[in-house]
């Protein structure tokens, strides 16, 4: 007999661990299951779902390596205690407003963030190493760090001497260093036909041309690229591979490699911004682990971790790359945080960052099911990894009317304005990652929905 739990993973086409524990998670964020409560033991819960024994073995290792679990050597396995009071309880932002514009992870509470942040500068404060790594530090970043950032970056990227390895203070001014770095004003830079706004920002302060290229739901079409290549004779391209931000496509293999061959042939710097590589469970190999002597590789820990550690890290072509980057970094933003660098190399080593952008993982695959029920009738691309998706508005309706709907209803999003390099779509930016749980997700996606269910001028009366 089947004690405290007694899930279903029916229907769920993931692997079967990881919807055990998805069913997991979402019977504790549901209240179905409390802190403290016990598990039923391994070979009973096997013989319940109709799972080999070490397909459950699996998802219990999964579900301690993510904080949903703790387990006691002779007890079994338990629900883990929360550390926040009853009265410190998020709770519903009493104006009723939801943020579908920032573009940031969520931060669920099985990634015990704060209580990792507190382990781990304790740690460090309590290392005899402490008060160096505090100075000011190379522009390139110290030589751990750079070991650490090396290895992170050598789980997608295969091997990587240290010396093509530099850290910075997050990829916004990474992007602005290495447009230094590779072109000159007035220089033309290839660029997805809707593509990263900060990339657009950083670009028009250099001085450089866009030139937008095609794409579909598979990401950037290599075709379109050859054309630009013979047509404008540009010096880089700049792409978002993985969960492509906005469109969340993610390029096949082969795209990436006809991609790669295109660019060498023309002569044409590649800069991989690979902010959200690190999440999808089977994501193809970066352009940069077959193409490293042409590509600029960004890996931001913002997206896969917190935008409060403002770290990312960079895999350049080779170490004359490596000098000039240095330089550039110097010149923006002189370094890393010292202390936010060795918190993620810490983190890194202990493999605690492992831990949290699996715990993201996981609660973005959550959010997705929650975006998927909801707006079920709707023209959407997403990736069931991603912090976000794109939603391409039905007709009547216009991305600036609708914009403007939804703010009075006190729903933020992004149009595609903000993404656009020339003619804009009639779509919209959602982001899943800040609203604080999914009741409120759910909230302001049903009123999305609401929205787009009427035509522009009946919504006096739904509203």
């Amino acid at each position: 007999m089947m004690e405290s739990w007694s899930p279903t993973i029916a229907g769920d086409t993931g692997p079967k661990y990881l919807a055990i524990v998805r069913a997991l998670a979402e019977d504790i964020r549901a209240g179905r299951l409390s802190p403290g409560a016990r598990l039923p033991p391994q070979r009973a819960l096997a013989k319940h779902l109709n799972v080999d024994l070490t397909t459950v073995t699996r998802a219990f290792n999964e579900a301690r390596r993510t904080g949903l679990i703790d387990a006691t050597a002779g007890r079994g396995s338990f629900v883990r205690a929360s550390r926040s009071p009853a009265g410190e309880m998020r709770r519903p932002d009493p104006s009723g407003s939801v943020d579908f514009s920032m573009n940031m992870p969520p931060q669920p509470e099985v990634a015990r963030l704060a209580e990792r942040l507190e382990a781990g500068l304790s740690r460090l404060a309590g290392s005899s190493t402490f008060l160096a790594r505090m100075q000011y530090q190379d522009s390139a970043g110290n030589l751990a760090d750079r070991a650490a950032a090396a290895h992170w970056l050598g789980q997608r990227l295969g091997a990587l001497p240290m010396q093509r390895v530099l850290v910075a203070g997050g990829a916004q001014v990474v992007l602005a260093a290495v447009l230094a770095a590779v072109l000159k004003p007035g220089d033309a830079l290839c660029v997805p036909a809707l593509t990263y706004p900060g990339l657009r920002m950083a670009a028009e302060r250099r001085g450089v041309r866009l030139l937008p290229v095609a794409g579909d739901a598979e990401g950037l079409d290599p075709d379109a690229l050859l054309e630009r290549c013979r047509s404008d004779r540009p010096r880089a391209l700049y792409l978002v591979p993985t969960l492509d931000n906005p469109t969340t496509a993610t390029l096949p293999a082969i795209r990436r490699r006809r991609i790669a061959e295109i660019a060498r042939t023309h002569g044409v710097a590649i800069i991989e911004d690979d902010a959200y590589g690190a999440l999808p469970h089977d994501a193809p190999a970066p352009i940069a682990s077959q193409a490293s002597d042409i590509t600029w590789h960004i890996a931001t820990l913002s997206k896969c971790a917190s935008p409060g550690l403002r770290i990312a890290y960079v895999a350049v072509p080779g170490t004359n790359e490596a000098v000039r980057l240095a330089a550039e970094l110097r010149a923006i933003n002189m370094m890393a945080s010292p202390l936010t660098a060795a918190l993620a190399s810490h983190w890194i080593a202990e493999g605690e960052l492992d831990g949290i952008v699996a715990a993201i993982r996981q609660e973005n695959e959550l959010r997705q099911a929650v975006a998927r029920e909801t707006l079920r009738d709707l023209d959407v691309w997403a990736h069931p990894c991603g912090h976000h998706l794109w939603l391409r508005l039905p007709d009547p309706w216009r991305r600036g009317e609708f914009g403007a709907h939804a703010r009075q209803l006190g729903v933020s999003v992004v149009p595609s304005d903000a993404f656009a390099v020339g003619a804009a779509p009639e779509a919209i930016r959602v982001s899943l990652g800040a609203a604080p749980d999914a009741e409120t997700l759910r909230y302001g996606l049903s009123l999305l929905a609401t929205l787009l269910a009427h035509p522009p001028g009946a919504i006096s009366t739904v509203v």
